[in-house]
């Protein structure tokens, strides 16, 4: 009896013993040589704690600047993540920061945010703790997994967007509008042709129902129950304190957020797999052309050999990832388009000629159509540059690379701030906080320099498969819209974007919309 107790002592010692070198490896010793290595080649950044790393002093920031805050203009950097801000300009275009066990290299330098670009997924992947704290949200999607199994899914997916299958969604988009159109007219009809709606919600449906069925086979009516347990996790996943380096621990304790996202998590799990098999049975096989052409890339992909998991779990990451990003995105762009053209009549009244010029007398867009949209383009491309949707773009060194003339050590991750880039004063001009959607007049290589400072789809290997559809549905619905409403800003709008994953308007988007 004597000889077991010191047994199992001796066994709890060495598991105790072991739990305390992996702590130390992940919260001192790695961490310490990646720093160790950055500082040595004159990188500087400001000191981290052991357990928490700068996260204090970022939140210390934060609150101590909230009553400064002022939410007025395009740039709202200096509200959402000002110790970027004070860091960039205490340490330069390049420092590292600690988010406890994790070594963040910022950059921002152009030349270097090129180099970016060059790097493989096998090299410079998504960054591992982004893939596990996100796996509620996306799985092993697209958007999380690295080398091998990237290439597999991108090669899978990748065709299903090519330009030549979105030409034949164009339809399909209008039809996805009608019943904005119709709610809109019967709310002015009523109230004397002029009234606030808060457009958030209808442009998100819309949005919603183009991609349930360009990729799904399936109109929003049915995807809805997905899209809404979709938008409940964005909302607790984003919740989760992400600055907190031990938080992994505490996600999988039965706290009452983390039991919503479980019985979330799996909802849409079931609702997805429900979905994947009625398009396999004989009624799904009669759907044809575009629509869910995806859900069976999707499918098909699932039987191959190139991916880590099981047939299920790649079709419901590979469907979660398409139902958030291919909607949420593009929805929230045209969302903050209407609050630009609200805001700047005289663009709105620009590209109103010219949607009026290319829908008059067409029951129907096609993509000739579409190329003579230049101003809405313009627009677009002014709405994606001021607020990108997703303003971090985070990498992790996956082996030693070279950025610049920095080498950067495996395990480091590198981070950039979208929207430093994109409102770069040397690469802009010194308008650059401002709404000018005639800087693209000449195309994005014309209107900044250099043109890799313009970014809001990516950089390099990893730029958006689904750009293609984002761009025909923003401008489909756009010119629609402006060819049958006038928008003004409203008195109870307020603004103060908010970062959920994406950047969004933190109290909704209310407009004063007319009918013409």
């Amino acid at each position: 009896m004597l000889l077991l107790m010191e047994n199992l002592l001796t066994l709890v010692l060495i598991l105790l013993g072991l739990a305390l070198f992996y702590l130390s490896n992940i919260l001192w010793l790695r961490p310490g040589k990646i720093r160790k290595r950055l500082r040595r080649q004159g990188v500087k950044g400001p000191k981290p704690t052991l357990l928490d790393g700068n996260t204090r002093e970022m939140k210390r920031i934060r609150h101590e600047l909230k009553p400064m805050k002022k939410q007025d203009s395009n740039n709202y950097i200096s509200t959402l993540f000002p110790h970027l801000l004070i860091w960039r300009k205490t340490y330069g275009s390049v420092f590292l920061y600690s988010t406890g066990g994790r070594e963040i290299l910022h950059v921002s330098q152009p030349d270097m945010v090129k180099d970016i670009g060059h790097w493989t997924p096998s090299e410079l992947g998504k960054p591992n703790y982004l893939k596990k704290s996100r796996k509620a949200l996306l799985g092993g999607g697209i958007f999380t997994v690295n080398g091998d199994e990237w290439v597999y899914q991108r090669k899978t997916m990748a065709p299903e967007f090519f330009m030549d299958k979105i030409k034949g969604m164009i339809q399909l988009i209008e039809d996805s509008t009608a019943p904005l159109f119709g709610a809109w007219e019967s709310i002015l009809d009523s109230a004397g042709g002029s009234k606030e709606i808060v457009v958030d919600e209808y442009v998100r449906n819309i949005s919603a129902d183009v991609i349930s069925r360009a990729c799904f086979g399936s109109s929003f009516a049915k995807g809805e129950e997905i899209f809404c347990r979709l938008r409940k996790l964005q909302t607790a996943v984003s919740q989760h304190d992400s600055f907190v380096g031990l938080s992994a621990p505490w996600k999988h304790l039965p706290t009452k957020s983390n039991r919503e996202i479980r019985n979330l998590v799996e909802e849409v799990r079931l609702l997805i797999l429900e979905l994947a098999k009625a398009n396999t049975n004989e009624k799904g096989a009669e759907h044809s052309g575009t629509c869910n052409g995806l859900l069976r890339a999707i499918i098909n992909g699932a039987h191959g050999p190139g991916h880590g998991g099981t047939a299920e779990d790649f079709i419901v990451s590979n469907c979660k990832t398409m139902y958030f990003a291919g909607h949420e995105s593009t929805a929230v762009t045209a969302i903050w388009c209407l609050m630009l053209l609200a805001t700047h009549p005289e663009w709105q009244d620009r590209a109103r000629v010219e949607a009026l010029e290319v829908c008059h007398g067409r029951r129907a867009l096609d993509a000739d159509g579409l190329q003579r949209l230049k101003t809405l383009t313009m627009v677009i491309q002014e709405t994606l540059r001021l607020y990108p949707p997703a303003s971090l773009m985070m990498r992790e060194a996956l082996t030693d690379i070279r950025i610049g003339d920095l080498d950067v050590p495996r395990g480091t991750i590198v981070q950039v701030t979208r929207s430093m880039l994109h409102l770069d004063k040397e690469a802009w001009g010194l308008d650059a906080d401002e709404f000018r959607p005639s800087r693209f007049a000449n195309g994005v290589a014309a209107a900044c320099k250099p043109a890799h400072m313009y970014a809001p789809f990516g950089i390099g290997a990893r730029t958006c498969i689904g750009q293609n559809l984002a761009m025909t549905e923003l401008k489909v619905v756009l010119a629609r819209l402006l060819s049958r409403f006038a928008f003004s800003p409203s008195p109870r709008y307020r603004h103060e974007p908010v970062f959920r994953l994406t950047i969004e308007p933190g109290f909704g988007m209310p407009l004063m919309v007319t009918r013409l």
